[in-house]
């Protein structure tokens, strides 16, 4: 195919597929969007996004559709036994809460402009290194580009074979959306995003994140060999011992069936294979220790569009380029964030140095 009538298969509608099918779209390609699930969806409940992911909405014209549907947290402060340890601002460094369904609808949209074919109920079940995909009902869809970012159980990446190596946490997490109820709080800086560790009477972790004037994420965290504090809907008695003070968001949380997961870190051998690569959490699930499994994935999902785009020749080629390129700072955040779940010292409060906030600050955009 010419440049002009290039096109690309897209398989998975979260996060990362969205962004590499809008970039596609504005650049020419055709592009289709598979979604095996009935309608188009987000997974979990709220989330932050740093810089490098904002800088990705602002240049695939999705961002303004969101600032109003998002908020700016004054501080990130951290809790241990109830008990205020850090504030942390940042130094200046955008970042915004919301809840995923806002991100999701305004990532719809834009590849919706973009002109993308987002087709619902149709799964992929196997793909091809040459350049095609194979649905659940036989069809067999050629292209010029494959992408896979359908998730952690990726079809895309197993049905070629793609070595990894995946390790699981001793933790994991419930995430649900309830009402703010700021009024039922009590005094308080309840506009922060807030991090309550406890690790007496038992290891308990609730981050409280909220994400406009109405909504409030929050993130259960537990082990997962504590059966009342991994169960789902989530056992309150366990929880308001815990976090007496919570009671007024706990209440209604536990209304909410929800789903509790387990922290899983998938590193891959490659991300790439002939004219097929991986974004997400097909090719790079993390823990959510440093809130950045959105921030790559949109990050890696925008250059890799960038790459496929400015390639002239050997796609294949250009692909393992791309991989060289980013990969460095997925793997170091990946390799921080499982440090994080697994040592449990987020809790100490003041951890995002400049260090751990390097993937924050990287702008995916300035690549081109």
């Amino acid at each position: 195919m010419s440049k002009e009538t290039r096109h690309a298969e897209v398989v998975g509608a979260g996060f990362a597929g969205l962004t590499a099918a809008t970039v596609l779209g504005q650049k020419g390609w055709t592009v289709t969007i598979h979604e095996k699930s009935a309608e188009l969806r987000p997974l979990g409940a709220g989330i932050v996004l740093w810089n490098n992911s904002l800088q990705v909405l602002k240049a695939i014209g999705a961002y303004d559709a969101l600032e109003p549907r998002s908020m700016v947290p004054p501080f990130y402060e951290t809790r241990s036994q109830n008990m205020t340890v850090s504030k942390e601002t940042f130094d200046g460094l955008p970042w915004r809460s919301m809840t995923r369904k806002a991100l999701h609808e305004v990532l719809v949209e834009a590849a919706a402009k973009a002109g993308v074919e987002l087709k619902v109920d149709s799964e992929v079940v196997t793909a091809d290194p040459s350049g095609s995909v194979t649905l659940a009902s036989g069809e067999v869809r050629s292209a010029d580009l494959v992408i896979g970012a359908d998730g952690v159980l990726s079809k895309v990446r197993d049905s070629i074979g793609f070595e990894q190596t995946r390790t699981k946490s001793r933790d994991g997490i419930t995430r649900l959306i309830v009402p703010r109820n700021k009024e039922l709080l009590g005094p308080g800086e309840w506009d922060n995003v807030i991090d309550f560790w406890n690790f007496e009477p038992r290891v308990l972790r609730v981050l409280y994140v909220p994400c406009n004037d109405d909504e409030l994420y929050i993130a259960l965290m537990s082990p997962v060999d504590d059966k009342e504090g991994s169960a789902v809907p989530i056992n309150l008695d366990v929880w308001v011992e815990n976090f007496p003070h919570l009671e007024p968001i706990l209440t209604p949380a536990a209304r909410i069936h929800g789903r509790y997961d387990g922290y899983q870190t998938n590193v891959l051998d490659n991300w790439t294979n002939g004219v097929v690569a991986l974004v997400g959490d097909s090719a790079h699930a993390m823990c959510p220790a440093l809130a950045q499994g959105a921030g790559c994935a949109m990050g890696n999902a925008y250059t890799l569009a960038v790459a496929a785009s400015t390639s002239t020749g050997d796609l294949a080629a250009d692909l393992v380029s791309w991989e060289a390129q980013e990969r460095g700072i997925t793997d170091r955040c990946q390799s921080r964030s499982a440090y994080f779940a697994e040592t449990r010292s987020m809790a100490k409060g003041n951890q995002f140095t400049t260090e751990m906030l390097e993937t924050a600050i990287y702008d995916p955009t300035a690549r081109g």
